[in-house]
């Protein structure tokens, strides 16, 4: 089975003050399918409660976090606590790395059971991803609407279909001066996942 179809295809985002690549066939559909069905079935899926403006909520949606070590990950007040990377996820893993020509130390997963499964307005700029965090965002399964805004030019904004199989590569200054968000939507739409490959500095 063909992996990759041509995992070199690009296109440059060009924003402001960002670093944005978008690779649409990053992974074939058929592996993709795999991989999604790999994790839906045999991923211990948690959903948290986060603290937002002082108010604690479920999360809407699920999540897991995998890594090569032990490094716990912390964001909205939660503290994850990781797995070992399966299979399917260090051969994606090890693809990325390639492109980017980065080591990724963990992965945390996310699953949007349907529409009204979203993720709030934020920047993944934690202090333990360092000063000018890469992010490698996976999509499989539905395609989802993925939102930017500038967080001082008020009329720069960007919204990207992301497909199964694609890759979305977030690096440079993108998280200082851009926020992103999965929002909710009326319309019928299946399950996604999402993993989103970090370096978490020790």
């Amino acid at each position: 089975m063909q992996l990759f179809t041509n995992p070199n295809e690009k296109i440059d985002l060009a924003l402001p003050d960002a670093d944005l690549i978008l690779y649409p066939n990053f992974i074939c559909s058929e592996k993709a399918l795999h991989i999604f069905n790999d994790l839906l079935a045999n991923t211990n899926w948690q959903q948290d409660t986060i603290k937002v403006y002082g108010k604690e909520h479920l999360q809407p949606r699920l999540t897991h976090l995998f890594a090569n070590n032990n490094t716990p990950y912390s964001y909205s007040n939660v503290t994850m606590l990781p797995t070992k990377f399966i299979p399917s996820l260090l051969e994606l893993k090890h693809k990325v790395e390639t492109i980017t020509t980065k080591k990724f130390t963990t992965c945390l997963a996310n699953l949007y059971r349907n529409g009204q499964d979203s993720n709030g307005w934020h920047a993944d700029n934690e202090k333990e991803l360092g000063p000018q965090p890469i992010i490698a965002s996976i999509s499989l399964g539905a395609s989802r609407w993925f939102h930017l805004k500038h967080r001082t030019k008020t009329d720069l904004k960007q919204k990207i279909e992301l497909t199964h199989g694609s890759l979305l590569l977030m690096q440079g200054n993108t998280q200082t001066h851009w926020l992103h968000q999965i929002p909710k939507t009326k319309k019928p739409v299946g399950k996604r996942i999402n993993l989103t490959f970090r370096i978490i500095e020790n």
